[in-house]
């Protein structure tokens, strides 16, 4: 678990690194806020294809040969985004990164694989807290070397940083990583018989769609808080990494040491539930927040609410699925997560430049607000 845990962080420094400098990217070459969160949007477009697919070959092959081959994947999106000249390579450049992306379902495949049931909303913890560190140390280290001039930022330079992280994660996991698969190979099952299973399940069923829906609402405001910032502060890239400096710091220090003892206090559907409650007041009043203080304390109340929903959810998605199948289904719901993050920006990117800055948090208060009274259909305990 340990070195598990070392792998994904310095993978997600790397993937850190360059995402709240995509939408400065997206103005050097002149694009709109829909072209900007689309741009964004085509990581999860080819991670919606390719994390069901990884996936189910770490249920054959193992997820170490997965988590493998999808740092390699990193590696060369990140070298191409450095050396973009052209608006069209900063989207292929995402789409090669999305569909290297199968090593958090297949590092999530790891850890249920290692964990007993109860441990098991632990364990995701960690793979969320090393995901929240990536966040923290990867925007402020790609802020500080962009610089804080949106329109002189050295741009390139994150990129071959995050290329170098990615490597230095990729020489790790081959050298001390073991391969934790250890049952029987699952028999060879269609993405779409998968999904097609995975819906006559209705807690799996209803699982995904709180899941699809709260991700879409997060990736919404994701995306548009640095034009958000920007239009509302003036605010540069090494102030934007600073506030995701900041998220990842509450993320990290709640999955990674509160979330077991929140799982044994309140179970795992309260915390599904009392965290969608604090994502959905989160975006609300961020459309409040006219200085500092109070973009720190509604960022800080989104931080607190995605550390307890989503490893709460990988957990109980996790005690749905049969040994042999594990990586299967969590790949699907990396799937749905990944439309999630292509319909969210997307659809945020429109309304914003439609309706105004405030526009996407809005819908995406409205959407979690649903989130939390779905949630109350769940099962108190999974089996």
């Amino acid at each position: 678990m340990g070195t598990l845990f070392f792998i994904v962080f310095i993978d997600l420094v790397g993937f850190g690194v360059v995402i709240p400098l995509l939408p400065y990217y997206g103005l050097a070459f002149h694009a709109t806020p829909f072209e900007i969160t689309t741009m964004m949007a085509c990581y999860s477009l080819a991670q919606f294809f390719a994390s069901p697919l990884l996936g189910m070959l770490s249920d054959r092959v193992g997820r170490k040969p997965v988590i493998l081959a999808s740092l390699v994947c990193s590696v060369a999106s990140y070298i191409w985004l450095g050396f973009a000249g052209r608006l069209w390579m900063l989207f292929a450049a995402r789409l090669l990164a999305g569909a290297g992306a199968g090593n958090i379902s297949a590092a999530q495949a790891y850890v249920a694989d290692v964990t007993p049931p109860d441990q098991r909303a632990k364990g995701m913890g960690m793979i969320g807290a090393a995901i929240g560190l990536g966040f923290t140390v990867g925007p402020a280290i790609g802020g500080a070397v962009a610089g804080s001039n949106a329109q002189s930022a050295h741009l390139a330079w994150p990129a071959f940083v995050a290329a170098a992280l990615s490597a230095v994660a990729f020489v790790l996991a081959f050298m001390r990583l073991e391969e934790s698969l250890t049952h029987k190979p699952a028999a060879r099952v269609g993405r779409l018989a998968m999904a097609k299973a995975a819906t006559m399940r209705p807690t799996l069923r209803l699982l995904i769609l709180l899941i699809f829906v709260a991700i879409a609402a997060f990736a919404g405001m994701e995306t548009t808080f640095a034009l958000w910032a920007h239009d509302g502060f003036g605010w540069g890239p090494l102030e934007v990494g600073m506030i995701f400096f900041y998220v990842g710091i509450l993320l990290s220090a709640l999955q990674g040491g509160a979330i077991g003892r929140l799982t044994k206090m309140l179970g795992e559907t309260r915390l599904v539930i009392t965290g969608g409650a604090l994502l959905a007041i989160g975006l609300f009043t961020l459309t409040f927040a006219h200085a500092l203080w109070a973009v720190l304390v509604t960022t800080g109340m989104l931080a607190i609410g995605m550390g307890m929903f989503s490893p709460t959810m990988s957990s109980l998605i996790s005690k749905q699925a049969a040994d042999n199948e594990r990586g299967g289904v969590l790949g699907l719901s990396q799937s749905a997560q990944s439309l999630a993050r292509i319909i969210g920006p997307a659809v945020a990117g429109a309304i914003y430049g439609g309706f105004g800055r405030n526009a996407p948090y809005y819908l995406g208060a409205a959407l979690m607000v649903v989130v939390a009274a779905l949630a109350l259909r769940l099962p108190r305990r999974e089996t």
